[in-house]
């Protein structure tokens, strides 16, 4: 295996690495990160952006459902 040489090395990525290796590629620094799931981390995979999907899906359904109160007939959704 060839030996690489980086300006900085980044265990974890999760948003703090994702983001941190993103700006100091942007500052012109070779980089890497070092992880061994998906990158990103719990938040976007499992945690706060499912999450916040599935609270908006709820959300509109109700808005849906409750479309009448504005004048709004919505006999059929799915």
């Amino acid at each position: 295996m060839a030996e690489e040489q980086y300006d900085l090395v980044i265990l974890g990525g999760g948003t703090a690495g994702y983001v941190a290796g993103i700006r100091a590629s942007q500052l012109g620094k070779k980089v890497a990160i070092v992880e061994n799931q998906l990158l990103g981390g719990t938040c976007l995979h499992k945690g706060c952006i499912p999450t916040k999907s599935l609270l908006k899906s709820a959300e509109v359904l109700h808005t849906v459902k409750t479309s009448s109160l504005y004048g709004i007939d919505t006999d059929e959704y799915s």
